[in-house]
């Protein structure tokens, strides 16, 4: 049984370029996080997390360049990870308060 597998290799420099641009995104995090947004200071730092993760996904972890069918596989996770938080949240949200409590 033959396997035939062609590793794609990422330059060098590409590294440099994801890491440059991780420790900018890192930056701006922090500087996100000195101002008060109000209740949109949660949604910007996971925006900017969830770019930061689509980088080391498609570079270090090489996505970008393998079967397509890793990628499904992720999305499919990542679907029903949000399908899960989103029940969560509707549960939580819709809940009423008896006697002051939750």
């Amino acid at each position: 049984m033959s396997h035939d597998s062609k590793h794609h290799v990422i330059p060098l420099p590409v590294y440099f370029k994801v890491l440059t641009l991780l420790l900018v995104l890192t930056a701006i995090t922090v500087a996100a996080a000195q101002v008060n947004f109000g209740p949109w200071n949660v949604v910007i730092a996971m925006l900017i997390a969830s770019i930061k993760a689509g980088f080391v996904l498609a570079f270090f972890m090489h996505l970008k360049y393998d079967n397509k069918l890793y990628l499904v596989c992720f999305g499919t996770g990542l679907f029903f990870l949000i399908v899960l938080y989103l029940f969560t949240f509707l549960d939580i949200a819709t809940r009423i308060k008896v006697d002051g409590v939750l």
